[in-house]
């Protein structure tokens, strides 16, 4: 079955800041290769790219998941060192 994928406030507040194309997240969530757990806040992280203010850049989706629905919870563009950071501490 596929899942219901949900959008929430501080998503689309967060999308609107940082002007973020509404399809984006979901697309990244569907799509992505690179997938992880926050070992610190129980999210999971799906990572893939994006062009983002007209450079390509490796975009985070932070969601979490029910029986029934994804709730993606924020977007974000990484930071060059992040994703090698979070993994080498192992909080992802």
């Amino acid at each position: 079955m596929k899942k219901n994928i949900v959008y929430s406030l501080h998503l689309q507040l967060r999308m609107k800041i940082r002007e973020i194309d509404s399809g984006l997240p979901r697309e990244i969530y569907q799509e992505g290769q690179e997938k992880y757990f926050d070992v610190k806040t129980g999210y999971k992280i799906v990572v893939g790219k994006a062009y983002y203010r007209n450079k390509l850049r490796e975009m985070a989706v932070v969601y979490e998941e029910t029986e029934d629905e994804v709730i993606i919870i924020t977007i974000y563009p990484l930071k060059l060192y992040e994703k090698i950071s979070k993994t080498k501490t192992g909080r992802w």
